[in-house]
């Protein structure tokens, strides 16, 4: 599947000049092509890119003054073929990698310890493939879609007592109880087509028989139509822009087709 990209972001800055990274532009993968791309930055101060986390995609370090304009474009061909999640097998915590620890574990708005309890008695002697759908349905099913519910500061938890939010809410929720389960998860910013609203896209990536496996709870993206922006424990690595002082919405568009 090949994906047109169209993004445009426009913020003013409030005070001072202030430092901004910028995470918006594809990530370049085996099972996604970056057939063409593009970004423009209005800025008087040279852009300096920097590698995502695990490697995967890359930062922009912006400096704005006043206000900060992007437009990113790209087409991205999208090669990964489905895979029936309820098949694949559970890895024992015992035989992972060490570089998968970090997605085993509690972070800010995944606080997976907190959750143990729920996942061994609702989902008990479930494990793998098996363990992870199950998972993925429940959050589909028991969490209702609604804009403003939540915020920047919303964690696993408090959609868990919410049951209500956006797609970065239900990745949250999905990647904190896999590793309750003892499934590595991590979060992932993406682009897909038939979001709605159009927006930047927030999923959840687990770790099943030897691979990263991408799963969205929302039901709006399966997997084989989602281009990877940048991966990480939770919100905290894969905001799209993070200003370090104050920015003040103004526009902001995304639009994702399939061609």
């Amino acid at each position: 599947m090949r994906l047109s990209i169209d993004v445009a972001l426009d913020y003013a800055i409030l005070g001072p000049p202030s430092d901004v990274l910028l995470q918006i532009e594809a990530a370049a993968m085996p099972d996604q092509r970056i057939v063409s791309e593009s970004l423009t930055v209005w800025s008087d101060t040279p852009v300096v890119a920097v590698r995502g986390e695990e490697g995967i995609g890359q930062r922009c370090w912006i400096r704005a003054d006043g206000w900060l304009k992007a437009h990113y474009r790209a087409e991205v061909e999208v090669t990964r073929a489905p895979v029936d999640l309820a098949s694949l097998p559970a890895t024992p915590a015992r035989a992972l990698d060490g570089a998968l620890i970090p997605y085993l574990l509690p972070s800010r708005y995944c606080q997976s310890d907190r959750l143990e309890g729920f996942v061994r008695r609702r989902f008990g002697g479930m494990g793998g493939g098996a363990l992870a759908t199950a998972l993925a349905d429940w959050v589909a099913e028991s969490l209702d879609y609604r804009a403003n519910t939540s915020s920047g500061e919303t964690t696993a938890i408090d959609t868990f007592a919410s049951r209500s939010g956006v797609c970065r809410d239900y990745a949250h929720l999905l990647v904190a109880l896999a590793r309750a389960g003892e499934i590595p998860a991590r979060c992932v910013a993406a682009y897909a087509p038939g979001v709605d609203p159009p927006d930047f896209h927030a999923v959840a990536e687990l770790w099943l028989d030897g691979a990263w496996r991408l799963v969205d709870a929302t039901r709006m993206a399966p997997a084989e139509t989602i281009a990877r922006v940048c991966v990480g424990r939770d919100a905290t690595d894969i905001a799209f822009m993070t200003v370090f002082g104050i920015a003040q919405f103004v526009n902001q568009t995304v639009r994702v087709t399939a061609a």
